[in-house]
This record gives C-alpha cells, sequence and structure tokens, in this order.
C-alpha cells in the first residue's frame, strides 16, 4: 500500500465506505505487466473523470517493480481517493491511496478456449449511468449479483443486458459477434466496463483488414451471429458454443483474433 508492504485499509479509506476509487487487473508473465499502457490509459481516464490527482509516470514505475518481484501471477491495483471524513462529499485536497495485491494466474481449463463455453442467461441487468460507463470502478455489485445467479460448472461465463434488454458484457469479460465476416462489439457509453483486451482486439483487428463496428446490439442479433465470443486480459479469447438453446461452431474469425493475441506477452 502507496509502495509499503501492508496487511490491511484504514477504516476511513473511501473506497472501502463509497467504492470511491477504480481498480485494474493486470496479467503479468516473465515479470511484465501485459497490456500495461491500455491499463494505465483506462485509469488515467478514470482518475479525470473521478477528479483522483495521480502521477501515471510513478505509477507506471510502481507496477512495473511489482511485476518483477511477482514474476508471473495476476497483480491488482487499487487506486481510491484516500482517506475522508463521513458523508458523500470528496475532500478538498485528496490524498490517493495505492494498493497493489499479487495473486496466482487462474487455472481457467484449456478447453474454455479450444472448444469454447457455454454463456448463462443473468436476470441481473445493468443500470445506464454515461458518468461511469467505460470505467472499471471499485462498485461492481451487479456483477456480484449477476455471478450469484449460477452455481453449475459447465457455465463459464453470464450474459449481462442493460435495463433497456441491449447485449452489454459478460459478468468478467466483454463479447464479441461476427456476423457476414464484420466484427461487432456492444457500445459502452450508457454501462460496461471498457475492457483493454476488448480494446487490443479492436486495434489488432483493424491492422489485420478486419472490419469492425462498435454500437447496439441486440438479443436478436446475438442469437443471429455466425460466431460470438467473449474475451478479457487473463484469459485472452474463448469462443462461445453455446447460449440458451443457439449452439455455434468455433469459426474462423474467432481463431483468427486467438492467434491475433497470442503473442501479447513478447509484444505489450
Amino acid at each position: 500500500m502507496d509502495g509499503q508492504p501492508a496487511t490491511g485499509l484504514p477504516l476511513h479509506d473511501r473506497g472501502f465506505a463509497y467504492g470511491d476509487g477504480l481498480f485494474e487487473t493486470i496479467k503479468v508473465i516473465d515479470g511484465y505487466p501485459e497490456l500495461l499502457d491500455r491499463h494505465l490509459e483506462r485509469l488515467d481516464l478514470g482518475c479525470q473523470r473521478f477528479a483522483i490527482p495521480c502521477d501515471m509516470t510513478a505509477l507506471r514505475s510502481q507496477i512495473i517493480a511489482f511485476g518483477k518481484a511477482l514474476g508471473a501471477g495476476v497483480a491488482k491495483l487499487v487506486l481510491t481517493r484516500g482517506d475522508g471524513r463521513r458523508g458523500y462529499g470528496p475532500p478538498i485536497d485528496c490524498q490517493p491511496r495505492i494498493v497493489l495485491m499479487g495473486s496466482p494466474l487462474p487455472d481457467y481449463p484449456l478447453d474454455h478456449s479450444k472448444n469454447g463455453v457455454r454463456l448463462y442467461a443473468c436476470t441481473t441487468r445493468l443500470a445506464e449511468q454515461p458518468a461511469l460507463a467505460g470505467l472499471k470502478h471499485l462498485n461492481r455489485l451487479e456483477q456480484v449479483l449477476a455471478r450469484a445467479e449460477w452455481q453449475d460448472p459447465d457455465f463459464a461465463e453470464g450474459l449481462m443486458r442493460d435495463i433497456s434488454g441491449r447485449v452489454i458484457e459478460a459478468v468478467f469479460s466483454n463479447i464479441f459477434i461476427a456476423q457476414s465476416d464484420v466484427l461487432l462489439t456492444p457500445s459502452l457509453d450508457r454501462c460496461g466496463v471498457a475492457g483493454v483486451m476488448r480494446a487490443e482486439l479492436l486495434h489488432r483487428a483493424r491492422q489485420a483488414g478486419i472490419k469492425t463496428t462498435v454500437g447496439d446490439i441486440s438479443l436478436g442479433q446475438l442469437l443471429g451471429a455466425d460466431e460470438v465470443f467473449v474475451c478479457n486480459s487473463l484469459y485472452g479469447v474463448w469462443p462461445v458454443r453455446q447460449f440458451e438453446a443457439n449452439v455455434w461452431p468455433v469459426g474462423p474469425l474467432t481463431r483468427k483474433l486467438q492467434r491475433l493475441v497470442a503473442d501479447l506477452s513478447s509484444n505489450t
């Protein structure tokens, strides 16, 4: 915490009291944090929107040093507004608090990326709040409620829609569909988390000459897609093979995108 070993958080921290802060979940391979530029870009956007001062150059150095010490695993960065008195009003001169926690890489089954996953149909809907849309802020109660809806291990992820019924994302992943060789992913202007792997996939797909579109996606469009896949920065790309009664093959565009991000460790 703030560059020093720690085992607890001060009780007056606004992240603890109000979820007043942001976080990033960073994959570390061979001592180096993957997609670090994209993580810091999203974090910086959140700091600007929340009016939390942060020296991104110093933070970068701190993350790199933490990654070297961790070696391999997951570095979770939590940035809060720091301490504050009781009440919602933020302190005028806040002193942000930075917490870095290391954990092992999740042991996801290889079959998820090879043969695809099933999506659970979550009933929890995402509220529309443009001021928070795209950010990875500390209030993730919608995802907590959605993930609590199923215990069956046959479902690797759950589909989440907004209150208007639009397809937005999965519980801890972003979602893409392919239709007639066009790659589509939902707009996240109203709600949802703009994942760093989502951004990287859009960038690499465009470099490869794949037509991409970001916009509203209805449930009907999802069900009529040629291919569906989910992604995040820890596991990469998982094809979706089934959602309710709908079954998809693992298509060529999904396989191509898996290959396009397979070299992240050497090209971060």
